[in-house]
């Protein structure tokens, strides 16, 4: 495909969003309609896609065509040579266009941040003075993170394995074992390092809050909301606890049992019908369902499908796990919520709401990680029977 087609492609399915169809099925749909589109026109398109739905209502929103011509001009792109009408290439701009573009248009502060207008209010009081620095930093493609697995070998051996398939890495500079792909990150699932478990995929806030939660030796860990099994899978091979995994959807954790082979690790899948049998246990980690503020330069689209309403089933979600959860931990032990937000409503609120309800809790610490150059946005406070 040639750079104009790819954007041809881009706006297609930009309009499919645009219609109410999720990021991902509009663009699972062209690929299975583009059979010609090998992976690096596919990989184009997917990055003009997301890079646009991340950065929606600063490029001034519209059509897929409009869209697209903003993000040419963002990136110094040249508009004319793109939309050339040859080649499967979009139609030249009209002159109408052409002033359109050329015509600055005043933004307000939500939307020059590309925030909601409706969350807005709720992202301001939730970070202060760092509610337009982090709004920001997600208008960026994410850091792609490694973690490396202490089981199969050091970060240099993955440094180095990776180097051999062409992809260089950094160390991290305050997350130990976390590594930083510098290029050719979409080689990673191909790459030996990564097929015989020495590196998994992991954003270096997830990996900062594991190191954080203090696990005793020999403790029984349940991960209450394991989804993948990401931070089961680091628990495990970063402590010698007995693992546990539950997910209220099970189908979640499909893919847990080949990572953790990969990984060298052993973790025991636990039904909701069995975790008062398998209970109590000395940490209870809940990575409780969330907005996923913290990730929303990962997925885009997301941002613009929250609603209030959403917001809110989402924090009485996130108030029954704490409160189902609670009685698994023993005597002595803690209780971990987390989530990948950075709105208060669902982080200290929902916190505050469980502490007035179970008098005999206290909070011991709590950690706000905000999405910049260094990892996502990530929550986690830790509490304790007082």
């Amino acid at each position: 495909m040639t750079p104009g087609a790819r954007i041809a492609a881009a706006i297609a399915v930009l309009d499919q969003i645009g219609n109410g169809q999720p990021a991902e099925q509009a663009l699972t749909a062209w690929a299975r309609a583009s059979r010609y589109a090998g992976s690096k026109d596919r990989a184009a398109v997917r990055d003009h896609v997301f890079d646009v739905l991340r950065s929606k209502r600063s490029l001034g929103d519209g059509t897929g065509r409009s869209l697209m011509r903003r993000l040419a001009l963002r990136e110094g792109w040249d508009v004319d040579a793109l939309f050339l009408g040859e080649g499967h290439a979009p139609a030249p701009l009209t002159k109408a266009e052409q002033d359109a573009l050329a015509t600055p248009f005043d933004l307000t502060a939500a939307a020059r941040c590309d925030v909601p207008d409706w969350l807005w209010p709720h992202w301001q009081d939730s970070l202060g003075d760092k509610a337009e620095s982090a709004a920001l930093a997600q208008q960026a493609r994410a850091e792609v993170f490694l973690r490396v697995n202490r089981r199969r070998g050091t970060p240099d051996d993955a440094q180095s394995a990776l180097a051999d398939e062409g992809i260089t890495t950094t160390a991290h500079d305050t997350v130990a074992g976390c590594l930083r792909i510098q290029s050719n990150p979409r080689r990673l699932k191909t790459a030996a390092a990564y097929l015989g478990g020495l590196v998994d995929l992991q954003d270096a806030s997830s990996q900062h809050a594991v190191r954080q939660v203090p696990v005793p030796a020999g403790a029984r860990l349940l991960d209450y909301c394991a989804g993948g099994g990401g931070k089961a899978l680091a628990f495990a091979d970063l402590t010698d606890a007995q693992v546990f995994a539950h997910d209220i959807a099970p189908q979640r954790m499909l893919d847990l049992p080949v990572r953790a082979g990969r990984a060298g690790v052993s973790i025991t899948q636990l039904p909701t019908a069995q975790l008062a049998d398998h209970a109590p246990f000395d940490i209870v980690f809940c990575d409780a369902p969330c907005s996923g503020s913290g990730t929303w330069r990962r997925t885009p689209d997301a941002k613009w499908r929250l609603t209030e309403t959403r917001l809110s089933e989402l924090q009485q979600m996130q108030r029954a796990v704490l409160r189902d959860a609670a009685p698994l931990v023993g005597a002595k032990g803690r209780l971990v919520y987390a989530t990948c937000s950075v709105l208060e409503r669902e982080n200290d609120d929902t916190v505050a709401a469980f502490l007035a309800a179970n008098t005999g809790w206290a909070c011991d610490s709590r950690m706000q990680l905000l999405p910049d150059h260094d990892g996502d946005g990530f929550y986690m406070a830790i509490l304790s029977r007082s």
